[in-house]
């Protein structure tokens, strides 16, 4: 052993060579023996990383993990792209709501414990989309915690609940037309409860009432239905984001999300109205914390809007899932992707609902295309055609086999079970 002692120092210090390198360290003991049992142990720990042996490192619980890398990681990574972390933040604390499952290692979460607890969340009440939201974040979260190496084993595979409703609403002409005027007739109660309100008693107290922005729903469903933006994008769209007859995205759920949609006529139209009364960079102004409009900005009205146009309640979601739908029976997948954002077919097929005469109409180009057959919708100009050419085929049959009697005289030859023989008449 070789320990030792600084002059002017009552501590212990060691040193030794390990593969050439001198490794000194002070123990900060006083006491002789127990300086040699720590050079003694620090060897040990040498020579077993020499050989690949690694001391055990402690698992964490999942509130351990969750509260000092999980968070950390969400908040910096999604610091821009903030109904992302609001995800990440809600699912891990429903997760460590639940005892039984923030105090287990994560080595040993199971399927039984993840059982105990989606039973635990359907007996709240809560449907099936919800709890699979909180499933996404516990397979995140134990998925990094393999990749970080904070666990030895690969992780419980998470598995999602089957029976989750997807957003498969469309409105027909007939319910987006009557929608769109209940929001514009909304709007026009709005500006006469406002003038109202200008001669009303606390106007003439010097209490002025609050200008509303009496068409802001119009002007949202506008974009919606005709731009297949998603709420979100729709809410922080800025003025500069408006140019050359198109809105350029920036910013949104995936990585394709930046992309450049081109505006109709009457998005075009709002949105010159809207500029002549801006009022900073944002074109739907809100006193948010975020200085545009959020969800919970419309969302009294539009319920009123679809009470008005007699309508159950629907998301706000349903219109870009009309919009998209209308789009993709006029144009191919690829530029449907772009113009929605998606970042695979996987997603954009859930916009696509063909048909019955897109898929009748499909089968039938696909059948002429293979053998000329349809399903009884030819022209009668293709059926004269077809029988003309079927005439001329056995009328070519006829003269071969009348011609093959004149030259051999015999008549046709037939198969027999052991040869071809001539046949003739007896």
């Amino acid at each position: 052993m070789a320990v030792y002692k600084q002059s002017k120092s009552n501590n212990w210090s060691y040193k030794f060579m390990w593969n050439g390198e001198a490794i000194r360290k002070s123990t900060k003991q006083a006491n002789k023996r127990v300086a040699e049992q720590m050079e003694a142990a620090h060897r040990t720990a040498l020579a077993k990383g020499e050989v690949g042996i690694r001391e055990k490192k402690r698992v964490p619980t999942l509130k351990e993990f969750a509260e000092n890398d999980f968070k950390p990681y969400a908040q910096s990574h999604f610091n821009d792209k903030p109904k992302t972390l609001e995800y990440y933040l809600n699912g891990t604390k429903s997760l460590l709501a639940f005892p039984k499952l923030a105090s287990l290692r994560l080595d040993a979460i199971n399927a039984e414990k993840i059982g105990a607890y989606v039973a635990q969340r359907r007996d709240a009440g809560l449907k099936v989309a919800s709890i699979n939201r909180e499933l996404e974040v516990l397979r995140r979260m134990l998925k990094l915690a393999h990749e970080w190496g904070k666990v030895d084993k690969p992780p419980q595979r998470v598995s999602m609940l089957p029976g989750e409703n997807r957003r498969e609403q469309v409105l027909n002409t007939d319910e987006e037309a009557a929608y769109a005027n209940a929001t514009s007739e909304l709007g026009q109660q709005l500006e006469q409860a406002y003038e109202k309100a200008l001669s009303g008693i606390r106007a003439k107290r010097g209490k002025q009432p609050h200008k509303p922005d009496s068409f802001l729903l119009r002007d949202v469903v506008a974009i919606l239905a005709d731009c297949g933006l998603r709420p979100e994008e729709c809410f922080r769209l800025q003025w500069s984001d408006i140019r050359d007859g198109s809105l350029n995205i920036q910013h949104g759920k995936t990585e394709n999300a930046r992309r450049k949609v081109p505006m109709t006529a009457r998005v075009t139209a709002m949105l010159e109205m809207r500029e002549e009364t801006r009022i900073n960079e944002w074109v739907f102004p809100s006193a948010t914390s975020s200085g545009h409009i959020e969800k919970s900005s419309i969302r009294k009205q539009h319920a009123r809007a679809c009470k008005l146009a007699e309508m159950e309640t629907f998301p706000l979601y349903t219109l870009r899932h009309t919009c998209l739908t209308r789009w993709a029976a006029h144009m191919d997948p690829y530029t449907l992707a772009y113009l929605a954002g998606h970042s695979d077919f996987a997603t954009t097929k859930r916009y696509v609902h063909p048909q019955a005469q897109t898929v009748r109409d499909a089968m039938e180009r696909a059948r002429a295309g293979q053998s000329g057959h349809t399903f009884g919708h030819t022209t009668e100009k293709t059926r004269e055609t077809t029988n003309r050419v079927d005439s001329e085929n056995k009328r070519q049959v006829i003269e071969s086999k009348e011609e093959n009697l004149k030259v051999s005289g015999r008549g046709e030859w037939i198969r027999t079970t052991d040869l071809l023989v001539p046949n003739q008449a007896l």
